[in-house]
């Protein structure tokens, strides 16, 4: 037997054989007709009996593995506003309807922009010999109509003198763009998961601490300034001097035919998209750049066939509920992001954060449960551009800033705890009538690996509540809470209007040394039980949340924040103290 199927057959009697385990047997007609489980005596106790059924459907009866075949393999990857980001919303607004959820729909957010894919990606070299390129264009950027050819140049373009002094030179040519880097041997392993040293060290709590500039010559406001308009001038240079395409290096820790592959033109109408930009892997751009050192001319042929869609600027998000009972006008939200960049199949980033929110209202479905809560899924898109999607369906139905573009909370600002803006003066924050109805929500976002805690966004009451609600999955590996933020995900959407929100720590796998935003994002890459194990732990704090008798306690609001609310609540004036009264939305 090979290692890893013994593995899961060990993992799986084990799990058999745990006391918070139901055997698949015992989920007999007679006991799902008492499956709508009696509300925990005690706000903060858990449901033994109703999270031992959760565990024994994640782990005995998994659709996880099939449903990200389908969002992978079957749609593959889903770049916001492309035909696959849009064929993703449609199947996963009918998947979750054939889970029993109610109300699936798309909800438009935006305008976003013009959506963009890419149908053939080829890069060869002809002369002085002929070799076939590992190569990958980057996202909004033109195709070149046909196979084009040329001498390859390396030119300097690092600041308007270099443009002015090659102005009218580069009609028709490929420009290799980027230095060569050292490709070094690494005995550090590219997979890994947290030790349980490491996991204290996260535990422990780390005081904001001012901003140090890295070492070295710093730039001044002024020069920054100057240096973004140069960047976001250099598209429209190229465009306008016709070059013919350019080829750059795939960035750290890019090595072994490994690509990162990102944006290179913009998505917003009107604005350059460049010329067709390519990134190679650096094994093959080695040869190119040493070829060039020699003084050997280099024929180069290159052929990307990729389009613009313009039919519809708008992104959409994939909602779906759980439609509560006694406190159905309450909502518990779980999601994570259904966009991913176009490299791979958008497995790991963030394919799995959506499977296991889907097998998490899936599990809830299955098993017969009512929630009192109403649950609330939603899919986002635009994550991978700023968090667009969560932060439009916060501005729409929780609460909007008056300074930011389309009334998008910014994601940099943490109510309580402070965060990137926190010393900016906040501009009027417009609450919506379903601010106080959003008791919490949970989000996956770091790749495939296993739950092992929560980040608390600094909100120090909720640590009781999850130091319980982890118990039934310490023999998981789920034991650490840190009241640390994190970021870069779509829980700082709502942790920036004052709605509690939190993202999961998960072992790190492979996520940052191969997987993240590469070809390698792939299914290839996803583990099995530690999708299973994170989709019983986000069904079963879902589930928890939605039967608690009170709404999560949220952070206090800042002095600054208070002052400038609108449509401020009775649940406004409690929040910071601990728990949120229920409210029909009324202004003071």
């Amino acid at each position: 037997m090979k290692r890893k199927h013994l593995y899961t057959a060990l993992m799986c009697t084990a799990l058999a054989a745990s006391p918070f385990i139901l055997p698949t047997s015992a989920k007999e007609p007679d006991q799902k007709s008492n499956a709508a489980a009696a509300p925990a005596t005690n706000n903060n106790d858990v449901d033994w009996a109703t999270i031992s059924r959760i565990r024994g459907e994640a782990f005995h009866d998994s659709k996880v593995m099939e449903t990200m075949s389908s969002i992978t393999d079957g749609i593959g990857p889903r770049l916001t506003n492309s035909p696959n980001m849009r064929k993703a919303n449609a199947w996963t607004r009918d998947e979750l309807t054939k889970f029993g959820l109610e109300n699936a729909h798309t909800e438009k957010w935006g305008p976003f922009g013009n959506g963009w894919a890419y149908q053939k990606c080829e890069v060869r070299m002809t002369a002085p010999d002929f070799q076939q390129f590992i190569a990958l264009p980057k996202a909004w950027t033109p195709g070149t109509n046909g196979p084009v050819t040329g001498k390859l140049r390396r030119v300097k373009l690092e600041n308007q003198a270099d443009l002015d002094a090659n102005k009218g030179k580069l009609a028709g040519a490929i420009l290799l763009i980027g230095e060569m880097r050292d490709v070094l041997p690494s005995d550090k392993p590219k997979m890994s998961r947290y030790t349980e040293e490491q996991l204290q060290e996260l535990g422990q709590y780390e005081s904001p601490r001012p901003r140090t500039p890295p070492p070295g010559p710093q730039l001044t406001p002024e020069e920054r300034r100057a240096r973004l308009q140069f960047l976001r001038g250099l598209n429209k240079y190229l465009e306008d001097e016709k070059v013919a395409a350019t080829i750059e290096p795939t960035r750290l820790p890019g090595v072994d035919g490994t690509i990162f592959v990102q944006s290179g033109g913009s998505y917003r109408e009107g604005e350059s998209v460049g010329v067709p930009a390519v990134v190679m892997d650096i094994e093959h751009y080695g040869r190119l750049s040493r070829l060039l050192d020699q003084k050997q001319d280099v024929e180069i042929e290159v052929n990307v066939e990729a389009k613009f869609y313009k039919d519809d600027p708008y992104g959409y998000n994939t909602v779906a509920e759980i439609p509560g009972t006694d406190l159905k006008d309450q909502i518990v939200m779980l999601g994570a992001h259904l966009d991913s960049w176009h490299g791979g199949t958008g497995a790991t980033d963030n394919g799995a954060g959506s499977g296991v929110a889907m097998e998490a209202v899936r599990i809830i479905k299955a098993l017969d449960l009512h929630p009192r809560r109403t649950i609330r899924i939603v899919l986002w898109s635009g994550e991978e551009e700023g968090l667009l999607g969560s932060r439009g369906y916060v501005a729409e139905h929780l609460g909007a800033r008056e300074d930011s573009p389309n009334g998008m909370p910014d994601p940099n600002r943490q109510f309580g705890g402070g965060g990137g803006n926190a010393n900016r003066p906040p501009s009027p924050l417009h609450l919506k009538p379903e601010w106080d109805k959003v008791s919490v929500y949970f989000n996956l976002d770091n790749g495939s690996g296993k739950i092992r805690g929560v980040y608390l966004q600094e909100n120090a009451m909720v640590q009781p509540i999850f130091e319980k609600w982890m118990a039934p999955f310490k023999d998981l590996g789920m034991d650490t809470l840190t009241m640390r933020n994190t970021g870069g995900t779509d829980h700082l959407s709502f942790d920036a209007v004052g709605v509690p929100g939190f993202q999961f720590i998960q072992d790190p796998l492979e996520y940052d040394t191969l997987t993240h935003h590469s070809n390698m994002d792939t299914y290839e890459r996803l583990q099995r039980e530690d999708l299973m194990q994170a989709s019983a732990i986000m069904a079963s704090f879902v589930y928890e949340a939605a039967m608690r008798d009170d709404m999560f306690p949220r952070k206090p609001f800042s002095k600054a924040d208070q002052a400038v609310l609108v449509n401020a609540t009775p649940a406004t004036a409690d929040s910071g103290k601990g728990k949120v009264t229920p409210s029909k939305g009324k202004k003071k």
